[in-house]
């Protein structure tokens, strides 16, 4: 029984040792700029931008490859703060600046065909096949993928309501100080 542990022991130490060795030797180094990038853009994974995820996004801003408006539900504050970031110029000429939004199913429109479901990055749709689907709003983050496959029409994007849980009071704008000499 002391040789089945004592092997096991020399085992796990010798394995954990080339484990140890192989990702210092084998580890891949990484931008710190696509890092920082990534942890101003909100992290929805929605698409939105033309990449898979945020990380993509992050790693094609770093390297120059991508404009720095693709974040819709960043807005115009991720903007803002990438352009600083990254030391260049926010073009906000075509941006359209709105508020949150969520799905919302039509029920009587919905013929339950589950394109909606499979769209969904965060499982916010819930339903099945053939049956009426509905929205679990507090899972939506608005990315508007599902409205776009929808065959009905059946789902369109609304304002997430205002209520004392999500309410936030407005920044005041900062007015030039005049001084007199």
């Amino acid at each position: 029984m002391f040789v089945a542990i004592g092997s096991l022991t020399v085992m796990g130490v010798v394995l954990g040792g080339l484990l140890g060795a192989a990702a210092r030797f084998l580890a891949v180094e990484e931008n710190p700029l696509e890092e920082e990038l990534k942890e101003l853009l909100p992290g929805s994974q929605c698409g939105q931008c033309g990449f898979v995820g945020c990380s993509q996004y992050a790693a094609a801003l770093a390297k120059g490859e991508a404009d720095i408006t693709l974040c819709a539900p960043g807005g115009k504050a991720v903007i803002e703060v990438l352009a600083k970031k990254l030391g260049v110029k926010a073009d906000l000429s075509g941006h359209e600046e709105k508020g949150p939004e969520h799905a919302f199913i039509v029920e009587d429109l919905c013929i339950g065909c589950t394109r909606c479901i499979r769209e969904c990055s965060t499982d916010a749709i819930m339903g099945a096949n053939k049956l009426m689907h509905t929205i679990i709003v507090e899972a939506c983050h608005g990315c508007a993928k599902c409205e776009k496959v929808c065959p009905t029409d059946a789902i369109a994007m609304v304002p997430v309501k205002v209520t004392l849980a999500n309410w936030h009071w407005q920044k005041p704008e900062v007015e030039p100080v005049a001084h007199a000499h």
